[in-house]
């Protein structure tokens, strides 16, 4: 009989370091997408309330109370401080309208 161990397959099962590399690769895939659905599901299940869309919120002034902003205002805010040119500024207002 060959081998010993395992029936012979040697270290790590017939496909040596190989199949444990694809062992550990498909385990992180699957890990990855549990991790995926979970965050996936609570923004879902949470209404948008987690993210909103349509509304970003910016501190108003140095005491942190926010401002709801429609995303024109956010998009000239952006501008004024110098966050993006304008000519980015002037296709992404081409963009929300």
């Amino acid at each position: 009989m060959m081998g010993g161990c395992c029936g012979g397959l040697g270290f790590g099962g017939s496909f040596g370091i190989v199949g444990m590399l694809i062992n550990l690769a498909v385990t992180l895939v699957v890990v990855g997408g549990v991790i995926w659905l979970v965050i996936w599901l609570v923004r879902r299940s949470a209404g948008g309330a987690l993210f909103p869309q349509g509304k970003t919120t910016t501190p108003a002034s140095p005491s942190g109370a926010e401002v709801s902003l429609s995303p024109k205002e956010a998009l000239q805010l952006r501008y004024v401080r110098g966050e993006i040119t304008r000519e980015q500024y002037l296709s992404m207002l081409k963009d929300l309208e």
